[in-house]
């Protein structure tokens, strides 16, 4: 049976926001990489935790983690910035904070693993986190098929990630193998973790899109691994 939100309440965050965390945490970063060099410069990419795939290929895997903290450019910061304010103050107050951490979080990492397997570009970006909300609302909208605002929220950024990747095929610096999984690890994600009161009985659909999410990072870290590693000799 499915059960409404009351979507009033679905543009307050809580009292503790991870969202405002992680705008507080990119926020510092691109200060400090300011001081350091600049967030254009190569070096100081690399130094602050760009994905950068012969490094990654030597065992820093924090690099699959870092770069949604880290921006290159004034303008990449600011675009990030706003859509997390605004997407991530929706997302949050829908998930509640934890889940919503885990589904950024995981959007995040699969974006990056499937950079690492097919992108040889060094990147960073929190647009890989973006997409997986963006996705996990478009999720939301099949959940809950009569939650107008859902169904409304859902609608919107079904065309803006659309219009994102077709945008983003005709721009070389766009890192569209990154939003790519990240869309699709905020898509399975949205599911194996579910949203709050999801029923009990789609244990078994959760397990099986969980099993679907590791099988998909475990190839795309050893697809980045053997495509790098050969690089490298």
């Amino acid at each position: 049976m499915m059960r409404s939100y009351n979507t009033r309440k679905s543009y307050l965050p809580d009292k503790f926001s991870v969202t405002h965390l992680f705008l507080a945490i990119q926020i510092v970063i691109f200060l400090l990489m300011a001081l350091n060099g600049g967030s254009t410069n190569v070096l100081t990419l690399i130094l602050f935790g760009a994905k950068f795939n012969p490094a990654i290929a030597q065992g820093e895997w924090w690099r699959l983690i870092a770069p949604m903290f880290i921006h290159i450019g004034f303008t990449h910061i600011l675009v990030n910035s706003i859509t997390l304010y605004y997407l991530g103050t929706q997302m949050e107050s829908l998930y509640g904070s934890l889940r919503f951490a885990l589904i950024y979080l995981l959007s995040g990492l699969m974006g990056n693993l499937m950079s690492f397997a097919f992108n040889d570009s060094i990147s960073a970006g929190a647009s890989t986190s973006l997409f997986g909300l963006f996705a996990a609302a478009i999720v939301l909208g099949r959940q809950f098929p009569n939650n107008l605002g859902i169904q409304q929220m859902a609608r919107s950024f079904t065309m803006l990630i659309f219009l994102n990747f077709f945008f983003g095929f005709f721009s070389a610096a766009v890192d569209n193998f990154g939003h790519l999984g990240g869309a699709l690890g905020g898509a399975l994600a949205a599911v194996f973790i579910a949203m709050p009161r999801t029923s009990k009985s789609q244990n078994g659909q959760r397990l099986l899109f969980l099993i679907i999410y590791f099988v998909n990072a475990i190839f795309f870290a050893y697809t980045g691994f053997m495509r790098a590693g050969f690089a490298l000799y």
